[in-house]
């Protein structure tokens, strides 16, 4: 585990007039701008010994003392807990996320979650997540099954919040939706952020929206339903949910973003088969942080989704 330390910067001509936060993140190219913040909020971050404010703005020759605080203690409890390893290696571990299972502890859930059970099989996960997100780079709905990278040290870790931050991450969704879309490929683009009436719900209605974009492709069409392969290009919360709902084609048997009745008898049948909505992550693609060799990662289709399919292509053959 790293220890704590101190840096000392120099303002230059090219950095002068720029806000704290912009100026740390070049100094810092390994950490987020959450842990940027952190270390401004914490008051880890002096010039002339007085903490400073993000928005500060610097003139050349300050000198700016930075207090690195020690990753944090991982306080989770590792539990055996069955989960599928696709990957490992010393850097990082790549999981098959089954449906169901939370990512990390939070409000409400402190057991049965993949950092449990990942603690209980990996014992040098990264320490810069925190004492309940050891090693989380990127998450998945609850309901989401498929593909997950994690990282085992601090390193890798910051590699690939980098990678996400930069969108050079290669994400491929597999999503049975509701209705026939009208073309056979597409893109969704629009702003998400938190629905100002919804809590729970992430909308594009909200005023403090970021921008989003998913790429889709019809693999296979049904009486009322489509199968279809989503890429998203950005990493808003719940933003392929959102995104085909808004867009009149919901994910089948999602509660959330959904029909709260479904009157569709074929959807209605179809939903009787899954236990949640009927999205899964089936490949990721990222720069090894070890190697910087591009590498992908493959989860196949969970066999719940794989039900539902084979019910829709019964269907199109009774009618045949």
């Amino acid at each position: 585990m790293e220890q704590e330390r101190q840096e000392t910067f120099e303002i230059t001509e090219e950095l002068s007039g720029k806000r704290a936060d912009i100026v740390l993140a070049h100094f810092l190219s390994e950490h987020t701008r959450s842990q940027i913040k952190k270390l401004i909020d914490d008051n880890n971050v002096l010039v002339k010994g007085q903490p400073i404010k993000p928005s500060k703005k610097f003139d050349k020759g300050e000198i700016i003392y930075v207090n690195l605080p020690a990753p944090v203690s991982i306080d989770a409890e590792p539990e055996d807990i069955d989960i599928e390893i696709i990957h490992e290696d010393s850097s990082i571990v790549v999981v098959n996320k089954p449906a169901g299972m939370v990512v990390h502890p939070g409000a409400g859930v402190k057991t049965g979650t993949l950092v449990n059970a990942l603690l209980f099989r990996c014992k040098d996960l990264s320490g810069i997540g925190g004492k309940i997100r050891p090693g989380i780079v990127h998450r998945l709905d609850k309901e989401t099954s498929g593909v997950m990278v994690v990282a085992k040290n601090d390193h890798s870790h910051n590699s690939l919040v980098n990678q996400f931050k930069s969108r050079t991450v290669k994400k491929r969704y597999l999503a049975i939706v509701e209705g026939n879309l009208n073309k056979d490929s597409g893109s969704f683009d629009s702003v998400i952020g938190r629905d100002p009436v919804h809590r729970i719900k992430m909308s594009s209605k909200s005023k403090s929206g970021r921008e989003s974009l998913t790429f889709w492709k019809v693999l296979n069409r049904f009486e009322s339903a489509c199968f279809v392969e989503a890429e998203p290009k950005t990493g808003r919360t719940h933003q392929i949910r959102v995104h085909f709902s808004e867009n009149g084609h919901p994910i089948l048997a999602d509660k959330v973003y959904g029909h709260k009745k479904q009157k569709n008898k074929v959807l209605f049948d179809a939903e009787k088969r899954i236990n949640r909505h009927a999205l899964h992550a089936s490949q990721i693609g990222f720069t090894h942080p070890e190697n910087d060799k591009w590498v992908e990662f493959t989860a196949p289709l969970a066999e719940d989704m794989k039900l539902v399919l084979e019910y829709f292509e019964k269907i199109n053959g009774d009618e045949r």
